[in-house]
């Protein structure tokens, strides 16, 4: 044994040592007799590795170069439009290592990232981002995702440069067909490069503040079509959230039918949607808990950081499942014990990462929370205090200790 964790906390309850040998859990199990370092948990909560489904690593950071917008999804797209064409490698490479650092302090171990290509940024967004992944790759396991942010149909060039991100090593293909002069066209386009590449399909989707015209059930369609059910994930989708009951029962049967999962960003819904009206403001969060009875897969994520679209953020999945929590009136045991499943056994489902959990054989990517249950954990935001990536440890921060005065 390289390391044993002892008297820790699994998710399901159980009290086990956890030993680490070679970079792997090795075994788990009750007082493990073994020689090795060992690190006394203390009856804490051992969780695998967050997983980040959906953040912007190339556009994080920015807010002193876009002013003071207007708050709306429009306004966010045009000022960051604006500052992409000043974007350098090098410039991408030094804002999103501080955005990813924050996320392995946060016990963050997988990241897909979002990244914009367009003939306006080219590839200098991507080439950057490919090199934060290598760079720490240490502590976190990076996989980019390349999206046309601004539109597919209406910008020539877009599509070809997607293609060759594909060719140098993107593995999943997005889509934002709500900036698109033909949305369907777009995503047909989208599907077929996922197709060309054999890649995994990530969309933001349904985006708005109206529920009226929605293209989540084309792409179940195309996702049908094209045989891709268990690898297309749409984010947002905050229109679902405005629908009746009887609509949005049938919209998650559609997507547990297709096999279409769904990544819910809570602080950024909230931020964009509802601006209009001055009473009885929309939420636009969609009730992933809801969508999990139905069978429909779903992620809970951090998307953008200190930019137009979220002006703040500290990358904690912790508290974007407790931000979902509060808003959702998710207060049950089982719902906030699933919380915490949504950032990391079902992200890591959406991800199709085969090694992860806490099994012998599996890649020791851990977290030590600072709680002893996994629903203290999401409703006391519970700090994490340990991390580690292939059994190396990554991160230490301090538990916080109380100076009582002497009697």
């Amino acid at each position: 044994m390289d390391l044993i964790l002892r008297n820790a906390v699994l998710p399901d309850g159980a009290h086990v040592d956890i030993g680490i040998a070679a970079g792997r859990l090795a075994a788990i199990g009750s007082r493990l007799a073994a020689t090795a370092p060992e690190l006394d948990v203390d009856g804490r909560l051992v969780a695998p590795g967050f997983v980040e489904t959906h953040i912007h690593l190339d556009k994080s950071c920015i807010l002193d170069r876009c002013g003071d917008g207007a708050g709306t999804l429009a306004a966010a797209i045009d000022a960051v439009a604006r500052a992409k064409r000043d974007f350098t490698s090098d410039d991408v490479r030094v804002r999103a290592s501080r955005t990813l650092e924050k996320a392995i302090v946060q016990g963050t171990t997988h990241v897909r990232t979002h990244v914009e290509v367009d003939p306006g940024i080219g590839l200098r967004g991507f080439d950057g981002i490919r090199q934060v992944a290598e760079d720490y790759r240490w502590a976190v396991d990076v996989e980019i995702c390349v999206f046309p942010q601004e539109g597919l149909t209406n910008h020539p060039g877009t599509e070809e440069l997607m293609r060759e991100a594909l060719a140098q090593g993107a593995r999943v293909v997005g889509a934002a067909p709500y900036t698109d002069a033909d949305p369907r066209g777009q995503i047909d386009r989208v599907f077929r490069m996922a197709r060309d590449f054999d890649v995994d399909v990530d969309m933001h989707l349904d985006l708005g503040d109206s529920p009226q015209i929605m293209d989540v059930e084309y792409v179940c369609e195309m996702t049908e079509r094209y045989r891709w059910g268990g690898r297309v994930a749409i984010g947002h989708v905050t229109k679902m959230a405005l629908v009746p009951p009887e609509r949005f029962e049938a919209l998650a049967r559609r997507l547990a039918d297709a096999g279409v999962a769904v990544t819910v960003l809570p602080s950024t819904d909230l931020f964009l949607m509802g601006r209009g009206p001055r009473h009885a403001s929309v939420r636009g969060v969609v009730p992933a808990h809801e969508l999990l009875r139905h069978g429909v897969n779903c992620s809970l994520s951090t998307n953008n950081v200190l930019n137009p679209f979220t002006p703040f953020g500290d990358c904690s999945l912790v508290r974007a499942a407790n931000l979902y929590a509060n808003v959702c009136h998710v207060g049950a045991r089982g719902d906030l014990c699933e919380c915490l499943s949504m950032i990391t056994r079902r992200s890591a489902d959406l991800m199709r990462l085969p090694d992860y959990g806490i099994e012998v054989g599996k890649a020791a990517d851990l977290v030590v929370l600072d709680c002893a249950a996994p629903e203290q954990g999401v409703a006391e935001l519970a700090v994490p205090l340990w991390g580690f990536k292939r059994g190396r440890r990554t991160f230490t921060r301090q538990a916080a200790e109380l100076h009582r005065p002497e009697t």
